[in-house]
């Protein structure tokens, strides 16, 4: 801070004379690539900034860092001062007739910093720099000050100050810094600095001012910094701003309660204003109008819903805009025309419905953009830096971001069909005496073999987009295709989910009640899977009935499928999803974990009345075989239940953990399914010992036969 004090003077010099760079030279390489820097290769805007030296001169990765308005002022100051460093003087002689014995003196400076000061402490008057912070001062009394008419530097800050008298600093008038942070200020008299005639940094921030009080900076004739952050303010008065304090130029008044910026409220002084964390939910038309130095601008993090269409008229010096985190549902397509010298727009997290490339056409000197979602980095090819590079799912060049998820969605695409396929047809050649388990069983497979397809579609298309995903990204996710990959997934989990219950509740009925009359017939077991299918068929199929209502239900990410919630997902579509996850779901969970653990009990109970070492193994047996069945369904769906719950609380997730939930998580039952119902089972594995044995005797017997004939033959 020190260092930016020393730089006042030469503050608004540097901002008349500074020079705007135009942006880099492109016109070597087509749109949407750039020049290695002075060599003749050009590369995609996506392989520039991303942290890998992909020039051979490394000139990809340089100019990345973004210092658009406020830091490029200040680099332009630090090189009008000829590179010069300020050395602090070795010399610790206390220059000062009078000093108070508890704080430290050093030249013509007094430190009493964290010395439990009731009241300013009696100095020598000739002290040019006064530290008081940290100590527990509660009122600045008229003429406190009035006897060190050499004091340059005032610090007060961190302490319990509730008003500062009108004549509290009367005759500072060679003071440049004053320090009144931290306090708990809620009022500025008229006139209470009217004396600053020298002043250039005036610090008040997290105070509790409430209002700004006309007259109140009157006198600030050279004030170039204005910093009141956290503080309580409501509105701005109209016309006082610069009339008080005309060479005003860094106005920050972050973190307070402003709700509407009113017309002609800034005047053209100010060159830097930021008014982020405030609770601004309108700007009026020509608020920004005569704002004509404006360089640095940043309205972030308040509520505006629409931006007025000529709102940055007159603002053609502007370097950087900040509009991120505001609640903005549609911004013109003309919006930015002319902000020409703009070379930094940050629109992190805001939904651009609209977006099209006309949107960023003008910006000819754009150097770095921030959006919510790197897909909209293909509608500003002509910027050379653009971020986010991934969402956690996918990337620039690909669907799925994560080379392991590239191969991996491959492997469990595989095991799940090989493994539900195999086990149809092995149910189909081999008869058992349960046909209705054995249809169930089926149907589960066919249920379980959709996700496997949905994971082939997913490596299909990351193959189809590798290398320039980023194109194709937006396209992709408004597509049929996606709605119908995504879709597909959605069928698959909600059948398989009730196919498990439904089984599960059979199996509870035959072994907790073995003596009830209710066991499934042929046509009942065909009207309960018909009617579990045509239930998950349309869970799956509601969210296409409103577009209003449901959004982009499955268009939401670049997997395709609606697990994470975020600020922007409307609310028809938040509450069914929770109606599916964390409803219909999270019960079938519940029943499944209560059925097993009550067969157990009822199995356990039955064997406790017989002491046979049989019993006792085979209840080991069913044990494990019961815990291995809970436990691959919790793996399953507990990380999912979590992850939903999480994705309500608006919790920043990243996109990583929901790529791997929907790649590996989400596919586990649906591959371990056949292994449990199946191929793990004892009468299974007999049916399947039986088959293969009278398969090998019937070769066997077929040898035999083809050997007598030949003997026969040989002997004729």
């Amino acid at each position: 801070m020190l260092f930016l004090l020393s730089l006042a003077p030469l503050f608004i010099t540097a901002t008349e004379c500074l020079m705007l760079p135009s942006n880099l030279d492109t016109s070597i390489c087509p749109l949407g690539q750039f020049p290695c820097g002075n060599l003749s290769v050009c590369l995609p805007q996506l392989l520039h900034c991303n942290g890998h030296r992909d020039c051979a001169n490394g000139a990809d990765e340089e100019n990345c860092v973004d210092n658009s308005g406020w830091p490029k002022l200040f680099d332009t100051i630090q090189s009008a001062r000829g590179n010069r460093v300020m050395l602090e003087d070795d010399i610790h002689e206390c220059e000062l007739d009078l000093a108070p014995e508890q704080c430290t003196c050093r030249r013509r400076m007094i430190n009493c910093s964290n010395q439990q000061l009731h009241s300013v402490p009696l100095v020598s008057s000739n002290v040019t720099i006064l530290d008081l912070k940290e100590n527990k001062i509660r009122l600045l009394s008229d003429g406190g000050f009035q006897k060190y008419q050499k004091l340059e530097r005032l610090f007060l800050q961190n302490n319990k100050l509730r008003s500062i008298s009108r004549l509290a600093f009367s005759g500072l008038f060679r003071l440049k810094t004053l320090f009144l942070s931290h306090n708990r200020i809620t009022s500025l008299k008229a006139g209470v600095f009217k004396d600053l005639h020298s002043l250039e940094w005036l610090i008040m921030d997290n105070n509790k001012i409430a209002k700004i009080v006309p007259g109140s900076f009157s006198g600030l004739q050279s004030v170039y910094f204005l910093f009141l952050l956290n503080n309580s303010i409501r509105e701005l008065p109209k016309d006082s701003i610069c009339a008080e304090m005309p060479r005003l130029n860094w106005l920050d008044l972050e973190g307070n309660k402003i709700h509407v910026v009113r017309s002609s409220v800034f005047q053209e002084c100010i060159t830097v204003l930021s008014l982020r964390k405030n609770k601004i939910r309108k700007i009026q038309q020509g608020a920004l109008s005569q704002m004509s130095k404006l360089v640095d601008l940043d309205l972030s993090n308040n509520l505006i819903a629409e931006l007025p269409p000529s709102l940055f008229t007159n603002l053609q010096d502007l370097q950087q805009l900040n509009i991120s985190f505001n609640p903005l549902n549609h911004i013109p397509e003309n919006q930015f025309d002319l902000l020409t010298h703009l070379q930094s727009l940050i629109i992190e997290d805001v939904e651009i419905p609209n977006i099209h490339n006309r949107m960023f056409g003008n910006l000819v000197n754009l150097s770095h953009i921030y959006f919510k979602k790197f897909q909209y980095c293909s509608y500003a090819p002509h910027v050379r830096s653009c971020k986010p590079n991934s969402d956690g799912i996918s990337s620039f060049e690909n669907l799925l971001a994560n080379i392991l998820l590239r191969v991996f969605v491959w492997v469990m695409a595989c095991v799940t069909c090989f493994g539900n396929l195999f086990v149809i047809c092995m149910r189909s050649f081999i008869v058992t005496e349960n046909c209705q388990h054995t249809m169930s069983i089926k149907s589960l497979c066919c249920a379980d073999c959709l996700m496997g397809f949905y994971l082939f579609c997913l490596g299909a298309f990351d193959i189809k987009f590798q290398g320039e995903y980023n194109k194709h990204a937006q396209i992709w996710m408004e597509s049929w295709e996606c709605k119908l990959v995504g879709s597909m997934a959605m069928l698959s989990s909600e059948v398989s989910v009730m196919l498990l219950t439904y089984m599960t509740l059979e199996k509870y009925f035959c072994i907790v009640f073995p003596f009830s009359h209710f066991r499934a017939g042929r046509g009942q077991t065909l009207c309960t899977l018909a009617a579990i299918w045509g239930l998950g068929f349309f869970i799956t199929v509601i969210p296409f009935f409103s577009y209003d209502t449901f959004g982009n239900f499955y268009g939401r990410n670049g997997v395709c499928f609606p697990l994470q919630s975020d600020s922007t997902e409307k609310p028809g579509a938040r509450g069914y999803s929770i109606s599916i996850f964390l409803g219909l779901n999270l019960l079938a969970f519940v029943t499944i974990v209560f059925s097993y653990s009550s067969m157990f009990y009822s199995i356990h109970k039955t064997g406790a009345k017989t002491a046979e070492r049989s019993v006792l193994s085979r209840e080991v047996t069913i044990a494990k075989r019961f815990f291995f069945i809970v436990f691959t369904d919790a793996l399953c769906w507990i990380p999912i239940f979590l992850l939903k719950a999480v994705s309500l609380t608006q919790a920043d997730i990243p996109g990583t953990i929901t790529s791997w939930v929907v790649i590996f998580i989400l596919p586990i039952n649906s591959a371990l399914n056949p292994i449990l119902y199946t191929l793990t089972t004892s009468s299974f594995q007999e049916k399947l010992k039986q088959c293969l044995q009278r398969k090998r005797s019937h070769a066997q017997e077929s040898g035999k036969s083809f050997t007598l004939v030949s003997i026969h033959i040989h002997t004729a």
